[in-house]
């Protein structure tokens, strides 16, 4: 990783339109994400949708993945790769994309519910992207990374599902991965401090009933060890001096 630098404002005005870009796809994707529908053709309408707003997928190619969005289904965590696998009635389907533009990329990640899914699974859902906005409410000038990790943390627990302790999110900016890590767990008022600038990847993951994981034999795909399902919400955010400003949304 490289260290989180504090962005100039001509790479923050960058940063907004990237992420503004990277928030209408995963819109349009989580849409199409049906019953029948395979992940190879969500991933094809994620690169059409790149090439009419003149954006590149910051996930193709990079350290060799062959896509340009992660697609994790079920027990998959994170850095599922399209297939012709087939979408299913009750499944969770979490897409992690990274769209550059101008240099500059962000980094973003729903997980969708498709048809009817049980009430553990929206449970799951609900709790994940909760922890995500709780950690994005304490953000600020000066706001060290063991606090949004202990945020996380509390969130997860307070709806009784396991934080997935070996990921986590990151810098983000020049490159898809920068320092400084941070852990979906933490001890509040300890790590480094964030400043005013500085730009992130929050990325809270979780299963129902497990921290573990294993790399499937794809190389790529990390997976919960008890097969249980799981989830991840993800934004780039700016940190501000007395707050933070999100950047992919559309």
């Amino acid at each position: 990783m490289m260290k989180t630098q504090v962005k100039t404002p001509e790479e923050i005005i960058n940063m907004r339109r990237s992420g503004q870009i990277l928030g209408e796809i995963l819109q349009i994707v989580a849409k199409a994400t049906q019953p029948g529908v395979t992940t190879a053709q969500l991933d094809a309408i994620a690169a059409e949708e790149l090439k009419k707003r003149q954006a590149k997928p910051a996930f193709l190619g990079y350290n060799n993945f062959p896509a340009s969005i992660c697609i994790s289904i079920n027990n998959e965590i994170v850095h599922g790769i399209p297939s012709e696998k087939i979408v299913q009635e009750g499944d969770l389907v979490g897409l992690d994309f990274g769209v550059e533009y101008n240099g500059m990329i962000t980094d973003s990640a729903v997980t969708v519910g498709v048809g009817k899914i049980s009430p553990a699974a929206k449970n799951l859902l609900t709790y994940t992207q909760k922890a995500l906005n709780d950690a994005i409410s304490i953000l600020k000038d000066g706001v060290r990374v063991g606090s949004i990790g202990a945020q996380i943390e509390s969130t997860l627990e307070e709806g009784g599902i396991k934080v997935i302790d070996s990921l986590g999110g990151h810098g983000v900016g020049h490159v898809v991965h920068e320092d400084p890590f941070i852990a979906n767990f933490g001890t509040k008022g300890t790590g480094e401090a964030l400043k005013a600038g500085m730009t992130i990847a929050l990325e809270p993951i979780a299963s129902i009933s497990t921290h573990d994981t294993y790399l499937a034999d794809d190389g790529w795909t990390y997976v919960t060890q008890d097969d249980s399902l799981s989830a991840q919400f993800e934004h780039t955010i700016l940190i501000t001096e007395d707050g933070a400003e999100i950047l992919t949304l559309p």
